[in-house]
């Protein structure tokens, strides 16, 4: 699931949104990473569940990881939290995020649109999952690509 040359994202664009993720993680001890999936599907919510797992997102210490999955050819996102986000948040958690990330997709800025989501999870979970002296980095923050 590592980078191949693809006409999504460059490794400049690439760089910008990992920065943005390790920024976001100074605010939470939630984890944060990106998947971008070539392949379509027919349910983006069972892939990125499958992806989730696949990279080990559901083995935190907290059960507090975040997915964002895009799926550029199907013109997808999908956003997952794992069950210790969703048991300690309201129901619409995910929806002013997802909102504002597709606004950005629907500009073509899909980078920027990456990096306002990242921003915006990070200060969310900072409410339920403050950031920790002891706070380790569980998962990496490199793109994950399929």
């Amino acid at each position: 699931m590592e980078r191949t040359d693809n006409p999504f994202l460059s490794p400049k664009q690439e760089q910008k949104i990992i920065e943005a993720i390790q920024a976001a993680e100074k605010n939470t001890s939630g984890e944060i990473r990106v998947h971008i999936e070539f392949e379509s599907s027919t349910d983006h919510f069972k892939s990125a569940l499958e992806v989730f797992q696949q990279l080990g997102m559901d083995q935190t210490k907290e059960r507090n990881a975040v997915l964002f999955h895009v799926a550029p050819y199907d013109r997808n996102f999908t956003i997952i939290g794992d069950v210790g986000i969703d048991k300690i948040t309201p129901d619409d958690f995910w929806e002013e995020i997802k909102n504002e990330v597709i606004s950005y997709f629907k500009e073509n800025r899909h980078t920027k649109g990456l990096c306002v989501g990242i921003e915006m999870t990070g200060e969310a979970l900072k409410k339920y999952f403050p950031y920790q002296e002891n706070d380790q980095n569980e998962l990496s923050d490199e793109i994950s690509y399929s």
